[in-house]
């Protein structure tokens, strides 16, 4: 059975599933469009020119309405859980399945068919994004027997308090961008919650109290300490790391109250990005288990839908997956020979320029689902120098206060972090044990680091286990390779462009090692 879904709206996305295997992810951001674009023609004709015959079943994932005077939603709508909607439709000439569910579902049904293949007479499922933030509680059958709502936008909220200390975010009608969660997320570990004073804590209980953040009412928090100050102000970074404890514990006391102990917890919604929130649930004793698929936020709602619409069609909501399940490179044109050589790739001698201060361009494969650049579409670099950060942060212009997380051999693991476990989608934070690694060391001592074995991405492995043999050990800056605001780069062209406007002397694409001329 060949599936096709399709995420409408922001992150906006197509997923084919074939037989029980995620054959594409696509996602229209990605190959340089605008972060979080909405799907274009090209994403369709992209899958077209891929897909080897006509879907049995076209998955329309559902989202909000879209204006006009009757306010018609698209498809089964954003909210609820009801079963999907199922009908034969023309599709190109041929008959078809058409099917439809909400967004809501799209969530719950990502993070329990990407999970390991195993069967639970009860799971817990959280939805937690930009509108919802609740709590479902799913039978053997995957039936929503019980839904617990908690908080509504928690991740507009978290979001909000950077739009209050950002003196130029409006004080009405607008809504904060999709990237303030992310920002805040860094801030506050800067921060220091128990040093927040009473009148920042009440004015933090007012963010999550607030009706809502569509548009944000910022000028009702004129009052707060941390009005206007800046995002990088002591106020600012200190509510910061408050509203980033109260949010967990809101949802933590939550699932005490709500739902039995020893559950396996699936996690799906933006806020599944927040590794300071994952790492909680993860240590927390309530939960048997806890899973979060790499593309936890919106970009993962076309994978979510099929999957959907392939256990409405055969009883089977698993799916065996990759991470790399995008596109090949494109090789669209060749780097002019005057200003690149091109070599074979050594990794003995390129793990020397890497330590000797080189910052590579690192393209292999196809292109990662979701929003984080695991070694197929990496910006790689040393990992001892500060200045390395810098100059990283400088190169994807981001703010100084944006930490570079690492990626580090899963043999090294336990001898560099406090915590010893895989974590190959970089969604968990862990404690760096020494003071050697400054370029991927947050201000709070953590790294959000990318665990790596051999057999799950031979290149990047054999790259580490080279930079291992010498400076004893294999870990390098990671961070994705992506003009600002634009998804990961995609083809020889930008590539190009990109590393002679920042800067590299180096790319290599897969066995492929092109090194500028007088570096």
């Amino acid at each position: 059975m060949l599936v096709m879904g399709i995420k409408p709206g922001h992150d906006g996305s197509l997923a084919v599933i074939e037989d029980g295997r995620l054959v594409l992810s696509l996602e229209s951001e990605k190959d340089s469009f605008p972060r979080h674009a909405e799907v274009t023609p090209m994403t369709f004709l992209d899958v077209a020119e891929r897909v080897g015959r006509m879907p049995d079943v076209v998955a329309l994932g559902g989202w909000e309405a879209t204006g006009g005077a009757t306010h018609r939603p698209v498809g089964a709508g954003y909210d609820g859980t009801a079963p999907p909607e199922l009908r034969k439709m023309r599709f190109l000439g041929e008959q078809v399945t058409h099917f439809s569910s909400s967004h809501v579902r799209s969530h719950i049904m990502s993070a329990v068919g990407m999970a390991p293949r195993e069967y639970h007479s009860q799971q817990a499922v959280l939805v937690w994004e930009g509108v919802v933030g609740s709590f479902y509680l799913l039978d053997g059958s995957l039936t929503v027997v019980r839904e617990i709502p908690v908080l509504s936008e928690p991740g507009a909220r978290y979001a909000f308090l950077f739009a209050i200390a950002d003196p130029t975010f409006p004080g009405s009608g607008a809504v904060p961008d999709l990237d303030f969660s992310g920002k805040l997320m860094a801030l506050a570990s800067y921060g220091d919650a128990d040093a927040a004073d009473a009148r920042t804590a009440e004015a933090v209980e007012r963010v999550l109290d607030v009706d809502t953040i569509y548009p944000a009412p910022k000028d009702l928090f004129r009052d707060a300490p941390f009005h206007n100050t800046g995002v990088t102000a002591p106020e600012a970074v200190n509510a910061a790391a408050l509203l980033n404890r109260r949010i967990f514990e809101v949802f933590a006391e939550a699932a005490e109250r709500h739902l039995p102990p020893g559950l396996p917890l699936r996690i799906a919604g933006g806020c599944g990005l927040n590794c300071d929130w994952n790492t909680l649930w993860r240590r927390s004793s309530f939960f048997s288990s806890v899973f979060v698929p790499p593309c936890t936020n919106d970009s993962g709602s076309a994978i979510g839908t099929a999957i959907d619409a392939q256990y409405a069609m055969t009883g089977d909501p698993f799916v065996d997956w990759e991470a790399d399940s995008g596109l090949e490179f494109v090789r669209d044109a060749e780097p002019d020979p005057g200003r690149w050589e091109r070599l074979p790739l050594d990794h003995g001698e390129l793990s020397r320029l890497i330590g000797g201060g080189h910052v590579v361009a690192w393209v292999q494969g196809r292109w990662e689902i979701g929003p984080r650049a695991l070694g197929h579409r990496s910006i790689l670099a040393e990992p001892f120098a500060a200045a390395t950060r810098d100059r990283l942060n400088t190169i994807k212009k981001r703010e100084d206060y944006r930490p570079i997380a690492p990626c580090c051999r899963i043999e090294d693991v336990g001898k560099v972090f406090g915590e010893d476990f895989p974590d190959p989608h970089m969604l968990y934070f862990r404690t760096l044990r020494s003071s050697d690694f400054a370029a991927v060391t947050h201000v709070d001592g953590s790294a959000r680091a990318q665990t790596v074995e051999p057999a799950q991405n031979p290149p990047l492995h054999a790259l580490l286990s080279a930079f291992a043999d010498r400076h004893g050990v294999g870990m390098l800056c990671n961070t994705s390779l992506n003009f600002k605001a634009r998804g990961f780069v995609n083809r020889m062209s930008d590539l190009v462009d990109f590393c002679e406007a920042h800067g590299l002397d180096d790319m290599v694409v897969d066995d492929v090692w092109f090194r500028r001329r007088g570096a």
